[in-house]
């Protein structure tokens, strides 16, 4: 299969599955999601949607927990929106790299304020 038609479908199922958790999943237990990236293996018979999750980590289990429900509601609608032979086996994966830079950003600037504090 070609990368270009890889990459597009990831990109498609990207954002379509974005516009799926913002407008028609009714959940109340679903808080701030956003859909960071989708990996689609070459075949285009499997997707890992990667998610981050915002909130207190009561309100991230319960959004984690709303959307393992969902998944074969959001599988049918991006069957129904993408046009494939066959619909990819979806899988959602939680996307830690936000928190894992902010606690980076975090601990930087711990640093740079204690150097500051030893300076003269």
């Amino acid at each position: 299969m070609s990368q270009l038609r890889t990459e597009k479908v990831q990109e498609f199922i990207k954002q379509e599955l974005s516009k799926i958790i913002l407008t028609e999943l009714k959940d109340p237990r679903i808080g701030f999601v956003t859909v960071t990236k989708v990996e689609v293996t070459g075949d285009l018979r499997a997707a890992k949607a990667y998610v981050s999750l915002m909130g207190s980590e009561e309100q991230k289990a319960a959004t984690w927990h709303a959307l393992q429900k969902a998944a074969g509601h959001l599988r049918s609608e991006i069957g129904q929106r993408i046009k494939l032979r066959f619909t990819p086996e979806l899988t959602l994966h939680l996307d830690e790299s936000l928190a894992y830079s902010a606690r980076i950003n975090e601990l930087l600037a711990k640093i740079k304020d204690e150097e500051a504090g030893r300076r003269p």
